[in-house]
């Protein structure tokens, strides 16, 4: 999915960044819309869909087999769905790029039907282990045969009827949890997951949009129990998928650190299972305002003000992690501009996303300049209390988009400018981040 060539880009902050800016859809909504719009019977329509490589990946999955989408020149992407149990068997491999939401989330759809699909990857994904998918999906019928370690490329016969599960999550995971409820869409019976913290809600929201039969149970120790009633008639939909808060973190930290910047960033979901960032943030100090509050589409949504701040080190809440696991590369810099000490701690999972992001940020962080200790579960960082990083090094992204970004954002408040050493895996998320910053006024070279 991305080209042979890296492009390399350094980033600096000659002054001030101002403006209001959007940013794109948000990704987990782009995936399970095109998903769900493709198992209904009729015309779906999507608005704001995330034109990014990992969500491109899906939709060229779902059209291998059966549905059509198309996008239109009003930008409004249209799918006619081929209905639960009607996906085709695909007549190639599924090439999901460095999609691990993609791949994830189809193992599930595919599980359930009477087809076999070969999943491939570029060499990030084909380095993260699918195990925590694999073995529900078995329970439920389907035979897996992954590579070495649970990778991919894999294979996955699904069988119709599939059986349904009462599955536990050893490990909070919004796509784990999501793929067992996929797959048990077309399962007779009852399918359940039980959640011990909750995790992104997007799949439940959206199943019952669609017209699935789902509930959701607490049992007062912070578990959630989620169940789907199977073999589904799901309704065509129009969804207005909200700007992505993971993606909103970027510009947002970077108004925070660079001084006298002051930005508002529209638009943006405010899912209170994805965006507890930005609660962090104002822990350490951070002035951020929710403005113009609002619901579309089932999803809460608003603007965010965001001027330049003092922050404070602190302890993050553990309670956070499975709310902001994607945010954590980016509040890692933030931190490395706080007054006094951040302790990040129960990261665990951030060694098994498109890189280990504990590792690589820790010797990121270290060369240009910040105080880092790795632990185990996360990282300790001694803020500069605001003053410029010293910076001048170039980075390894390791082929992460996150990483990538984050060291851009860390360029902005370096005094010699950092150079990120490819930033082509960007286009996986947030095609447009270089010119977004550029507008706000930043420098990229």
């Amino acid at each position: 999915m991305h080209g042979p060539t890296p492009r390399p880009a350094r980033f600096s902050a000659p002054g001030p960044l101002s403006g209001t800016t959007g940013v794109p859809g948000d990704k987990s909504i782009s995936h399970r819309s095109l998903m769900l719009s493709a198992l209904a019977i009729g015309e779906s329509r999507v608005e704001g869909l995330l034109e990014g490589e990992d969500v491109l990946a899906t939709a060229a999955a779902m059209r291998a087999m059966g549905a059509t989408i198309e996008r239109g020149e009003d930008d409004v992407w249209r799918i006619h769905g081929v209905g639960v149990g009607g996906l085709l068997q695909p007549l190639g491999a599924l090439d999901m790029g460095n999609s691990g939401t993609s791949t994830r989330l189809l193992m599930g759809l595919v599980a359930s039907h009477a087809i076999t699909a070969t999943f491939t990857g570029d060499a990030s994904l084909s380095k993260r282990p699918m195990g925590r998918v694999i073995e529900p999906l078995g329970l439920m019928g389907a035979d897996i045969s992954a590579s070495p370690g649970g990778r991919l490329p894999l294979m996955v016969r699904g069988l119709c009827p599939a059986v349904p599960i009462d599955y536990r999550l050893p490990v909070a995971s919004a796509q784990v949890k999501s793929a067992i409820l996929l797959a048990g869409l077309n399962t007779p019976g009852i399918t359940r997951v039980v959640e011990p913290v909750a995790t992104r809600d997007h799949s439940e929201r959206m199943l019952r949009g669609f017209g699935a039969e789902l509930t959701v149970e607490e049992d007062g120790a912070g578990a959630r129990l989620i169940s789907i009633r199977g073999e589904a008639d799901l309704r065509p939909q129009h969804i207005v998928v909200p700007g992505d808060p993971s993606s909103a973190a970027f510009p947002v930290v970077a108004a925070l650190l660079v001084p006298g910047s002051e930005v508002t960033v529209t638009n943006v979901g405010l899912n209170p299972t994805r965006a507890a960032l930005f609660d962090v943030l104002r822990m350490m100090g951070a002035d951020i305002v929710f403005a113009n509050r609002r619901e579309v589409g089932g999803e809460p949504v608003a603007d965010i003000v965001v001027r330049h701040s003092v922050l404070n080190g602190i302890e993050t809440p553990v309670e956070t992690v499975a709310s902001m696991v994607d945010e954590y590369p980016i509040l890692f810099v933030a931190a490395a501009l706080a007054q006094g000490r951040t302790v990040a701690r129960g990261l665990e999972e951030l060694r098994v996303k498109e890189s280990d992001r504990i590792a690589v940020m820790a010797e990121g962080l270290r060369a240009i300049g910040a105080r880092v200790e790795e632990l185990e579960d996360g990282l300790i960082i001694d803020g500069t209390g605001g003053d410029p990083l010293p910076g001048g090094a170039t980075i390894a992204a390791r082929l992460d988009h996150r990483i990538a970004m984050s060291f851009a954002v860390a360029g902005l408040v370096s005094s010699a400018p950092v150079t990120i050493d490819d930033m082509s895996p960007v286009a996986t998320s947030f095609p447009g981040f270089a010119a977004l910053m550029t507008g706000l006024g930043a420098e990229v070279a």
